[in-house]
This record gives C-alpha cells, structure tokens and sequence, in this order.
C-alpha cells in the first residue's frame, strides 16, 4: 500500500491554476513576457542577438523576483515596503541615553594627601 505524507502546516499550501503556478507568479511571469518579449524582437536587428537577449533578460528579471521570492511567507514587494518603512519613513527614534558611570566616578576621586608623609619646611636626608 502506498504512503503519501501530509505536510502538518497546511498554511503553506497554496492553489496552483496552471502549470503548477499560483494565480500570482502566472501573473508575473506574463508581465514579464509581454516588456521582455518585444524588447527582444524590436532590438535584435540593431544591438545584435546576444545584447537583445541580455537586455530581454535583465527587464525581465523584476517580474521573476516578484513571482518567485518569498521569505518568511512573505511576497518581495512586502519586504521591500517594510524595509523602505524602517530605513527612511520611519527611522528608529532612540532616546535612551545612559551616564557613563566611569566618568562620574573620575570625577568624584580627587587625590587624597597621604598622611605621615614629609612635613614642610624640613629638608630631606641625604
């Protein structure tokens, strides 16, 4: 008898459409195809095969990030908004401020005089 695992966390699990593609990256990959596909046939006359497919690749590379990357269950275009929101919209306040207990107790000793040291007026022994 065959055994098929089932994964517990159900949660992961996500609806293919087509070509075992989720409604998401079959969008991506169709906007890919429709900015990278003319670019290629429009420029291979001009700058060559090779430079056409370089140029079609790079274009088309976003879209294939937005439809592929995730990390922690989240999308691309998500971790990107969350770090532009940390690093220039809302930047980390940071109040706390702490003494440096060194400088305050450097401040604090003062040199004390030793007792039973030379007197004054006295000369010192040869």
């Amino acid at each position: 008898m065959a055994f098929v695992s089932v994964p517990k966390d159900l949660t992961k699990i996500k609806n293919k459409v087509v070509l075992n593609l989720t409604k998401r990256q079959l969008v991506c990959l169709v906007i890919a195809a429709a900015v990278g596909l003319p670019f290629y046939f429009l420029t291979k006359k001009y700058i060559g095969t090779s430079n056409a497919a370089t140029g079609m690749v790079l274009l088309m590379l976003p879209a294939f990030l937005f439809a592929m990357y995730e990390k922690n269950g989240m999308p691309l275009e998500k971790i990107l908004l969350n770090i532009i929101n940390v690093k220039l919209k809302k930047p980390a306040v940071r109040r706390y401020e702490i003494k440096n207990i060194y400088e305050v107790e450097k401040r604090k000793i003062v040199p004390k005089q030793k007792k039973g040291g030379r007197k004054r007026g006295k000369k010192k022994r040869k």
